[in-house]
């Protein structure tokens, strides 16, 4: 008697298992759910944008500050003061010495220094003054009563144009962006149920993906509240978790609906339905969701904190989306069953049944008999929308990048009338004294600097109590987003250290201006490194799944040259400024330093998982047909609606994100909308087929030697009814 077929306990015995005993699994995930809020109330941290940059001398001069000055505890606000009669005059100095008084009153403040009592705090015309706020706590610290209090002193004593006083700093920034948060999220879901209606063109199918998503969703941001509590979180964490974790979420469950809902169609029982579903978009899941988690757990080898933390959370919030979608939607279909076509909505389709008569089919072909044209058109345009990426500048965005709306904009915009467009960026000098000469050393220093080129202003040496250690603010006479700017940057580090060296001092250069540009250096050298382990990975990784040396290098330029795609679009964006009125960006400048790396990251595993949806339904052609013009048509026509609509999810929610005020959410709204697009429409509508069509049955090519070194991975379980031992013997002749 023949043995029984082994099956998977992930696949098969657990989806049939909770189709069984659904309350079992939803009671467990509501349980951990529960559990999950508990640990979040009682020891959820805070989110922060304090990071360390280790081997680099701006992270030297904040380790000075810390261990030589631990009075600076609490970040400062700057109020800003503009009035056209200028601040010396009697009444407005009377205004002025109030708003100080009023400001050393407000809790939290540790200290108010006077325009009238500070160097270099009044403009050189006199209309301009800045009053420095420092308070006891750092801005992710302090209570939000506080925060208010602060706007609310500025709305009432703010009478433009006569005495017009606006807020920057850590503190209002962190209040102003916060207040977007959770709008853009209702929107990327309202665009999803659109889309989900159109798709299924039932209620109940289109709830489904949108609650498990959410549950995916609350989980991982859950677990990264209670991760925060031990290491530094960066604030865009949560709208960065909830823009992929929304995306891949509905995404992952609208594999598994699709297949689910096409099972009971061909009436398989509902349990069997399940577990094809498992066995086949399951698998396409778990795949999918393990590059994604790989890539982003890739962004350690950075060497950057906060890159790491933002990493991390991306794949804390993916994996929950590939469990809830692995092991609790079994038990939500089974409960659901063939309801699941429940609330239709008329003249929409509920299951698609794509055949030789269908559109992709048809599109299939309409390609094939041209692959030539086609091929070089698309490529023309892929190569077209990347022209801008030759010009990228690296950089990062500061208050000035910020909506006019916002008083921290204004306040910026203020300060570099007054004071110069460098007096936003200062650079900061911090020295260690090893011996008394080195205070000379110290106190002659500002004076060299101040001889340097692009040098506006050079402030008086501050020391601690025991004269170990000083600090001084150097004013760079260009913008912080500027060349000239990172260029005087290094110049400053020479120049110091020579001055130094021997004189019983040691200075290092930081402030966030020199922080910004150690990120930008360190991202770059190591870029190379994370673009080329990401593509070896997935090429390996495709290669075991598709036994083909072709298909993964192909796969691997199409996403490349997607990625570069988006990347020159963000450029054009946001540097160039085209479009930026539509698209809500309020000043053009540089390209986040980080962005680069984290598309690539998050496409690369994103493309994955419609690479491997279409290409293995159409390899399971060829291995049944050993056709490959046939397989490819046949592959495309029943692929086409179910990428179309899971792209079409993705680009919602996205674009959704970049309609939000934060400029550094907006570049990643707006630059993986433009990938994921740009991946199922010219890449997997064109690229694919043309390429495929051209190469024959050389893309399933795969050398003897080869195939007995490299695993076997399977994505769609095992292919019943098929014959691929004649195709394959030949393809590996």
């Amino acid at each position: 008697m023949p043995a029984p077929p082994r099956t998977s306990f992930l696949f098969d015995r657990w989806p049939r298992r909770a189709a069984r005993h659904p309350w079992r699994v939803i009671g467990a995930a509501v349980a951990v759910l529960a559990a999950l809020v508990f640990l979040s109330s009682a020891f959820g941290g805070q989110y922060e944008d304090a990071f360390s940059i280790n081997g680099t001398e701006s992270q030297a001069a904040v380790d000075v500050l810390r261990a030589r000055f631990p009075q600076a505890a609490g970040d400062t606000t700057t109020v800003v003061v503009h009035t056209p009669g200028g601040i010396n005059d009697a009444a407005t100095r009377a205004r002025v010495d109030a708003l100080v008084a009023d400001l050393r009153a407000l809790p939290h403040v540790a200290e108010v220094t006077s325009p009238y009592e500070e160097q270099f705090a009044i403009s050189p015309d006199g209309t301009i003054a800045r009053i420095d706020v420092e308070h006891t706590k750092k801005a992710r610290d302090l209570p939000r009563s506080s925060i208010t209090a602060l706007t609310a002193l500025r709305k009432s004593s703010n009478a433009p144009p006569e005495f017009q006083v606006e807020v920057g700093g850590p503190t209002i920034q962190r209040l102003e962006h916060a207040a977007g948060f959770g709008r853009t999220e209702l929107i990327g879901i309202s665009a999803a149920i659109v889309v989900l209606l159109l798709a299924f063109g039932s209620v109940v199918a289109m709830g489904l993906p949108i609650v498990t998503a959410l549950l995916a969703l609350g989980m991982g941001m859950l677990i990264v509240s209670v991760g925060a509590r031990f290491v530094p979180v960066p604030s865009q964490t949560g709208q960065f978790g909830s823009m992929i974790g929304l995306g891949v979420g509905i995404d992952y469950a609208l594999l598994i609906v699709t297949r689910f809902r096409e099972g009971l169609a061909r009436k398989l029982s509902i349990e069997d339905a399940i577990a094809q579903a498992s066995a086949t978009a399951g698998r396409s899941v778990l795949f999918a969701g393990v590059t994604v988690v790989i890539a982003m757990l890739g962004l350690w080898a950075v060497g950057i904190q906060f890159v790491a933390a933002l990493g991390t959370a991306a794949a804390i919030v993916v994996s929950l989306a590939v469990l809830i979608a692995l092991l609790v939607m079994p038990a939500i279909l089974s409960l659901i069953g063939r309801r699941i076509d429940r609330w239709r909505v008329p003249l929409l389709p509920t299951v698609s049944h794509e055949s030789e008569s269908g559109m992709g089919y048809r599109w299939s072909r309409v390609i094939q008999r041209a692959p030539v044209p086609a091929l070089f058109v698309s490529l023309a345009v892929l190569l077209t929308l990347a022209v801008p990426l030759l010009s990228i500048q690296i950089g990062s965005s500061d208050a000035g990048n910020n909506p006019e709306k916002f008083t921290s904009r204004r306040a910026y915009d203020l300060l570099s009338q007054g004071f110069g467009p460098g007096f936003n960026g200062p650079i900061l000098v911090a020295l260690r004294i090893d011996d008394a000469p080195g205070v000379q050393t110290v106190e002659a220093l500002p004076g060299k600097l101040e001889q340097m080129p692009g040098i506006m202003k050079v402030t008086e040496p501050r020391f601690n109590a025991d004269q170990s250690a000083a600090t001084m603010m150097v004013i760079p006479a260009t913008a912080p987003q500027e060349q000239a700017t990172a260029d005087l940057v290094h110049d400053l580090r020479r120049i110091t250290t020579e001055e130094t060296q021997g004189g019983g001092a040691t200075a290092f250069v930081g402030g966030s201006t020199a922080s910004f540009i150690d990120i930008a250096d360190k991202i770059m050298e190591r870029l190379p490194w994370l673009f080329a382990s990401v593509i070896g990975l997935s090429f390996l990784l495709l290669m075991a799944v598709f036994r083909s040396v072709l298909v993964p290098l192909k796969a691997a330029v199409m996403n490349l040259l997607a990625i570069g795609a988006a990347y020159g679009v963000v450029v054009a964006v946001f540097q160039w400024g085209w479009f930026a009125g539509p698209l809500g960006v309020a000043k053009t400048g540089p390209i986040e330093s980080f962005l680069p790396m984290f598309l690539f990251a998050v496409l690369f595993g994103l493309s994955m998982d419609y690479e491997v949806f279409l290409v293995s339904r159409i390899r399971e052609e060829y291995l049944r047909s050993g056709d490959s013009t046939l397989a490819v048509a046949r592959g495309l026509s029943v692929t086409t609606r179910l990428i179309t609509a899971a792209a079409a999810i993705m680009v919602a929610v996205f674009l959704s994100f970049a309609l939000g005020d934060e400029r550094v959410i907006k570049e990643f709204g707006i630059g993986l909308a433009t990938a994921i697009f740009i991946d199922a429409t010219i890449v997997r509508l064109v690229l694919v087929p043309a390429l495929m069509q051209l190469m024959g049955d050389a893309n399933w090519w795969f050398p003897s030697w080869l195939d007995r070194l490299v695993p076997r991975i399977s994505v769609e379980g095992p292919p019943a009814a098929l014959e691929p031992a004649p195709v394959e013997a030949a393809r590996r002749s």
